[in-house]
């Protein structure tokens, strides 16, 4: 059954999707009929943006599969590789957009139609509400795919920004600025690459198990301290996995109480962390009895 984390990941997918197939279909024909290369280089990165937002679509439903003997923790990973995955598409979406735009800046054609800037200022706004919409999602759910997604959306903006002011040069000064569209989307598509990169780096992170959880750290250490029979506690190690977070504990308790006490009371801690800090998959507790040297 779908936890409400899950399903609001999924609502928001959807979301994305929809806002896609809609916004790559006006970009396209607008940038056409008004003579904007930089709206058709938009309306370029919204039809991948569809194929991303499947993707994520896919990875989110994908890790929900329960564990089974060949996952024992589950098929959470596949999160930051779908995110890969998005990221290839920002950064194949960029080269098309810089390709393309070269190619128009060099060859002549009209100035773009006033009506263009309408359109794009309605996408604009549009995109940046998505954009908040799916990253404050992907915030709740801790989905870096979500996430991925949500500034998929924003780089849609940059580009529409982009184009809205080569379009508005190019109908300022007229003859000899027709080009100002298509070096916005050039301009564009280099904002879309650093976006990429930094889209990427944390996923990398999360599938080399790079620490970067110092909150969630000292959160569970407090909590820990809660418990009756806690003492303290040493060794804490996190990793991330798609929307939850795995823990290995190292807690100490009273030397001298009986194996199967200190057993109970492993049991307690894991319970009452799962049931304080949200989000926390597998939680390994390992006891230490005081005054051990090891």
């Amino acid at each position: 059954m779908e936890s409400a984390t899950v399903k609001s990941a999924i609502k928001a997918s959807y979301f994305s999707i929809v806002g896609n197939v809609l916004l790559a279909a006006i970009k396209l024909v607008s940038g056409f009929l008004g003579n904007s290369y930089a709206l058709i280089a938009d309306g370029i990165e919204s039809t991948t943006d569809v194929f991303s937002s499947l993707f994520v679509l896919f990875g989110i439903k994908y890790a929900q599969r329960p564990p089974d003997e060949n996952h024992p923790y589950g098929h959470s990973r596949i999160e930051p590789l779908i995110t890969f995955v998005v990221v290839a598409f920002l950064v194949t979406s960029a080269t098309v957009i810089a390709y393309e735009s070269i190619i128009n800046i060099r060859t002549p054609h009209k100035i773009p139609e006033t009506w263009t800037l309408i359109v794009l200022g309605l996408i604009i706004l549009w995109k940046e509400g998505s954009y908040r919409y799916v990253l404050n999602k992907s915030k709740l759910t801790n989905s870096s795919s979500l996430k991925a997604d949500a500034w998929h959306h924003r780089s849609d903006a940059i580009t529409s920004v982009m184009a809205f002011l080569g379009i508005s040069i190019a109908l300022i000064f007229g003859k000899g600025y027709e080009t100002a569209d298509d070096w916005a989307a050039l301009l564009a598509s280099g904002f879309i690459l650093y976006n990429s990169y930094l889209i990427f780096r944390p996923a990398l992170g999360e599938i080399m198990d790079e620490h970067i959880y110092d909150d969630l750290l000292e959160e569970i250490r407090e909590e820990s301290m809660k418990v009756k029979g806690i003492k303290g506690t040493e060794k804490c190690f996190i990793r991330k996995a798609g929307m939850e977070y795995h823990v290995d504990l190292h807690a100490i308790v009273d030397g001298e109480i009986p194996v199967r006490e200190g057993h109970e009371l492993s049991h307690r801690l894991k319970d009452h962390l799962r049931k304080e800090i949200p989000n926390l998959g597998h939680v390994l507790i390992h006891i230490e009895p005081t005054n051990y040297e090891h």
